[in-house]
């Protein structure tokens, strides 16, 4: 039926049809184009400000994930960006971040045109506008988890062998009397025999029926029953690469244990949890729930002290290739590093690796691109010949390197590499403005510049280190250098323009300087003509004033 008066409901079937015959992981894949179907006639309201919303039926959302319908962000979430840009949609910014115009931001940050939760940090948003929903009875909280059923088993010789003993169907006692056993079933291996470990033989058959070639092994596979010792055979299946992929970073810190009792291991609690661990696309998402689950079932017995195994968790997205297909020998579209190594060298191949966008999202290699990062490591290379040995300083140059300083190290530690390397390319324009440049500028660059080209900036600092001394017969390494410090002082912003909010939305702007205190933030903002007539008398239920962000003026 139609009830709900659907103007192009035929439209919407076919596109429920077509959806059917794909599968979940096809409808997930990040790599695919995002479509869907408009319910034409139909809108749902925002109970946060009753505004109207379009209603789409779309295929990258899963009926069994959740209520099976998602109230999309577009510029704070990949898929919902990619989506709203097909099929021009508002794309509202909603968290203070990056260039919406361009990709989704989908960090935390502080919420914008978001009634009275603007000024928020997205946690404490997240708490209290799931109250809200709450307590207006539009919802309840609720937890869902994806993890499927474990197919723990692989027909394969190299994996780690289960430790089942498969005692069925009932024998028969032996003719010369004992136990005949009782068919026993499923039978887990003693403690004291494990672990079971893969027999040593000169090569392995396949076995011609579908059984894993342990199967043909007869003195590895037949074994006594642990429970009535009469015959039976060992499980043939092996488990599957999650299972020692799980727990591999526990297998590193005591793998010099001969004995392999971890529970007392000393190195186990000195380096657990792991500080960042990265993972890859795809596969990794599942191995990650996987270690997870492994890690809490070793401390609920007691194995590892730690109920995380990490302490933060990075994924990368995949490189595809330049028709934004994977890259596969089937579609001859791999990209062969050792060609580009050839054309380019190492160091362009690493920066463009790093600079072609954010680190968790997919991309499609593009060749032409590399030019431009090749260019860049040349005007490096030329920076040398305009050095000067004294130490000439020019403030806001030097401002602008202790801003790249302090910029480049939080993008590292942020995994935020593609805006670490901007960053420094600003800075490079603002060298090659000045007629000299002093060397201790010059190895401040080369040190932020040394994790994204080694090799170059090794070079280059070993030549800039024959400036200051050319009778040193040995120089430092550049890697062996400590990493830059930014003054506090130097990098100051002594202005800044920050948005002013009337419930959510911007109506004005006000230059403050730093050291200001609230209280005069406050009175800036209220003295400030359109702010004035927006409240006009109004009642002031609330002042947010976020430190050189953005203030926001709830009123009645």
């Amino acid at each position: 039926n139609n009830e709900l008066g659907i103007k192009n409901l035929e439209e919407v079937k076919k596109y429920i049809d077509e959806t059917k015959k794909k599968t979940d992981l096809q409808r997930t894949n990040l790599t695919k184009e995002k479509i869907g179907v408009e319910l034409k006639g139909v809108k749902a309201l925002n109970p946060f400000n009753n505004e109207k919303v379009s209603v789409f039926v779309a295929d990258y959302v899963l009926g069994s994930y959740g209520t099976g319908a998602v109230m999309a962000v577009p510029a704070h979430d990949e898929r919902d960006f990619e989506f709203a840009r097909k099929y021009k949609l508002p794309i509202k910014e909603s968290i203070l971040g990056g260039d919406i115009s361009k990709i989704a931001f989908t960090e935390d940050g502080i919420l914008v045109n978001s009634g009275k939760f603007s000024g928020l940090k997205s946690d404490e948003a997240r708490e209290k506008m799931a109250e809200w929903l709450v307590k207006n009875k539009f919802g309840k909280k609720a937890v869902n988890y994806k993890l499927q059923d474990w197919v723990f088993s692989r027909q394969r010789y190299w994996g780690e062998p289960i430790p089942i003993i498969h005692c069925n169907p009932p024998h028969p006692p032996p003719p010369t009397g004992g136990l005949g056993g009782g068919g026993c079933g499923s039978v887990a291996v003693p403690e004291k025999d494990l672990p079971v470990k893969l027999p040593q033989v000169k090569s392995y058959e396949p076995t011609g029926t579908g059984e894993s070639p342990l199967a043909n092994i007869a003195k590895w596979v037949n074994v006594k029953c642990p429970k009535c010792r009469g015959p039976a055979k060992r499980e043939t299946n092996t488990m599957p690469q999650w299972a020692g992929s799980s727990w591999y970073y526990l297998a590193y810190i005591v793998k010099e244990n001969s004995k392999f009792k971890i529970q007392n291991s000393k190195l186990l609690k000195k380096w657990l949890p792991v500080d960042y661990y990265v993972g890859g696309a795809e596969h990794a998402t599942r191995h990650l729930i996987y270690a997870r689950f492994w890690h809490k079932f070793l401390y609920d017995i007691k194995v590892v002290s730690t109920s995380e195994p990490f302490r933060r968790l990075a994924n990368q997205g995949l490189v595809l290739a330049e028709d934004g297909r994977k890259m596969s020998k089937r579609w001859g579209n791999v990209i062969s590093p050792d060609e580009i190594v050839k054309n380019y060298g190492a160091d362009t191949l690493r920066l463009y690796e790093m600079f072609m966008g954010p680190f968790s999202q997919t991309i499609a290699w593009n060749s032409a691109s590399m030019v431009g990062v090749r260019r860049f490591l040349e005007r490096v290379y030329k920076l040398i010949s305009n050095i000067t040995t004294s130490d000439v300083v020019v403030i806001k140059l030097d401002r602008l390197l202790h801003q790249t300083i302090k910029k480049v190290s939080e993008d590292i530690e942020n995994f935020r590499f593609n805006t670490a390397i901007s960053a420094l390319m600003i800075l490079l324009n603002e060298f090659e403005k000045q007629s000299q440049l002093s060397v201790v500028n010059c190895q401040l660059f080369l040190k932020l510049l040394s994790p994204f080209a080694p090799h170059l900036t090794e070079e280059l600092f070993e030549q800039t280190q024959k400036l200051k001394n050319s009778k040193t017969q040995k120089f430092k390494s550049i890697h062996l250098e400590p990493w830059p410090k930014y003054d506090k002082k130097i990098i100051k912003e002594e202005i800044y323009r920050i948005p002013i909010q009337i419930n959510g939305k911007v109506r004005a702007e006000i230059e403050i300087e730093t050291d200001w205190k609230d209280e005069k933030i406050k009175e800036m903002a209220l003295a400030n003509e359109i702010i004035k007539k927006w409240i006009n008398g109004k009642e002031i239920k609330k002042f947010i004033y976020v430190k050189n962000k953005i203030v926001n003026i709830v009123i009645s």
